[in-house]
Formats: C-alpha cells, sequence, structure tokens
C-alpha cells in the first residue's frame, strides 16, 4: 500500500527559491522513491520536485508558503527531510528564522 504525505513550510532563505537552494532541493528530492510534488498555492498548479526547471519555475521568494506533497513507500520521509532543508535555509542562511507553518 503506497502512503500520501504533507508538509508545508515557509521559505525563509533571503533569496528565496533560487538556483543554488533548488538544487540542493532536488538534489535531496531525488533521493526518494515515488512522486515529489511542490506548489506555492494549495490549490496548485503541483510541480515537480525533482526536477531543476520546474522548481525554478515555482519563482518563490522569502516569505513564501511551500507545499510539499509526496507519495510511495517513503513519502512521509521525505516530506519531513525537504521541509526541514528549507527550514534550515538550505543550509546556508541563519537557522534562527525557520518555521514550519
Amino acid at each position: 500500500m503506497m502512503s500520501i504525505a504533507q508538509a508545508t513550510v515557509v521559505i525563509t532563505h533571503e533569496a528565496g527559491l533560487h538556483a543554488r537552494p533548488s538544487v540542493k532541493f532536488i538534489k535531496l528530492a531525488k533521493t526518494f522513491p515515488g512522486r515529489i510534488e511542490l506548489a506555492t498555492d494549495p490549490a496548485g498548479p503541483w510541480l515537480d520536485a525533482k526536477s531543476i526547471v520546474k522548481v525554478m519555475a515555482a519563482r518563490a521568494p522569502k516569505g513564501t508558503q511551500l507545499y510539499l506533497r509526496a507519495d510511495g513507500k517513503q513519502a512521509r520521509e521525505a516530506v519531513e527531510a525537504l521541509a526541514a532543508l528549507v527550514e534550515r535555509d538550505f543550509d546556508e542562511g541563519n537557522q534562527a528564522h525557520a518555521k514550519t507553518a
């Protein structure tokens, strides 16, 4: 049986989801099986979180609420790991400002 998981996190990185954070995000997403998607609105559009082109197309600046969802064998682990990466400012910025919404 496949599981579905969701998470919501606020981007606190000064430059938002730009090139370097996007690469870190998709590299982590690709370590998990199954489909992983992100959106900047709960209604979508939902984008493939394993595609650099799609993630960069989200154009998510600082303060954007990022919606994550995954399905498959490690869905919960995937969204938790990706949300944690965003909360940590993609391991680049000031971690004190990170919050999960």
